[in-house]
């Protein structure tokens, strides 16, 4: 694979664009740029394709969304967000990538709230083999990464997005110091396969694998995957080089920490509460 000189596309044609969370200190990319209007834009656009992907796939209920169509989730703020554009840069696809800092808690994860409906032994057996890759993460110095909102557009489903996609979340990785990485992966659209070719393998607790299991919420089945950016798949290790050198050119767009995407949140939230108090009462 050969990427073009300004480091954005590569020979298929399509360009990335990372959104950055608000920086604390020095950042690890010199060009990243604060943009929070351009920021705002195009986080807007990747959580209205989530919104009607997922609307669509039936994972969501159209209700879920905001008055304009957007799937807006408490990480997307504090999260890099990865995202293919079109030659009209209209955002296209789009993943996830929230890193918390070495030793973090498991209570500071988002995603033990996925498995709220699980059984309570299914429950914790998830946190034990959380909290050995938690533990594994701290003595490595290492953040503790959960992908998500991993969404392609139709147009870009038979093409090779996905792992371009997931191939950058391993040079990001190793661009930011290093990382262990958890995902609950749906078995829809193959997604749970994709992230199992590029280098995902079963979470473990002890020597048994936490099985698959069934979201209730977004009705599917679900496979808990776990990733270290130092060991992909390595017939994608050229793959990796080169987009961690493209990083180096990539547009990285930053804002600040007052970002409205969550008062957006809880302003639907509290007007859907609102909503169901008035039903009651009628």
């Amino acid at each position: 694979m050969t990427l073009a000189t300004t480091g954005e596309k590569n020979r298929l044609g399509r360009s990335f664009i990372i959104l950055a969370p608000p920086q604390e200190g020095e950042s690890s990319f010199s060009h990243l740029v604060n943009d929070p209007s351009r920021h705002e834009r195009l986080l807007g656009e990747a959580q209205a394709l989530r919104g009607s992907i997922y609307v669509q796939d039936g994972a969501i209920h159209k209700e879920e969304l905001t008055c304009d169509g957007r799937h807006i989730q408490p990480a997307d703020d504090i999260s890099w967000h990865l995202l293919t554009v079109d030659p009209a840069g209209t955002v296209t696809a789009c993943i996830r990538y929230l890193a918390h800092r070495p030793g973090a808690a498991y209570s500071e994860l988002t995603i033990p709230k996925s498995i709220s409906q699980q059984s309570s032994a299914f429950k914790a057996q998830f946190r034990r083999a959380v909290q050995a890759e938690l533990d594994q993460a701290s003595r490595l110095g290492f953040a503790y990464v959960e992908l998500g909102g991993w969404v392609v557009g139709e147009e870009l489903r038979c093409s090779t997005e996905a792992i371009r996609m997931l191939l950058m979340m391993f040079a990001l990785s190793r661009s930011l110091g290093g990382a262990l990485a958890l995902s609950t992966a749906t078995t829809r659209h193959s997604s749970a396969a994709i992230l199992r070719r590029t280098g995902g393998k079963s979470m473990i607790d002890g020597e048994v694998e936490v099985s698959p299991y069934y979201d209730t919420h977004h009705k599917c089945e679900m496979e808990v995957l776990c990733f270290d950016s130092r060991f992909p798949n390595s017939r994608y290790a050229g793959w990796i080089r080169e987009f961690t050198d493209a990083l180096q050119h990539i547009q990285i767009i930053s804002t600040t920490s007052a970002n409205p995407t969550s008062g957006l949140l809880n302003l639907h939230s509290a007007v859907a509460e609102e909503c169901t108090a008035l039903s009651a009462v009628s």
